[in-house]
């Protein structure tokens, strides 16, 4: 993971549980141009397993992962339109 790139576009889901934080993640990448960063906060622990697993099923980049006080935050670079 690759960190140091600002985020362009924000997903906010704390409260949200699965699927939904993955759901919308994945419909705000297909509206994204190449180059964006999404960064998405949620809550919902299945998170830190789901979003790693849909983005390694895409052509997009996991920057980073932060994990603090039970609020995640990953950033998602888009590599190309899947």
């Amino acid at each position: 993971m690759v960190e140091g790139k600002d985020a362009t576009h924000l997903l906010d889901v704390p409260g949200c549980f699965c699927p939904v934080p993955v759901v919308e993640a994945k419909q705000a990448l297909s509206n994204m141009e190449v180059g964006s960063v999404l960064q998405v906060l949620a809550s919902d622990p299945e998170t830190l397993h789901d979003i790693p697993l849909m983005i390694g099923r895409t052509p997009h980049e996991l920057l980073s992962v932060q994990s603090n006080q039970g609020e995640y935050t990953f950033l998602i670079e888009v590599k190309r339109n899947a």
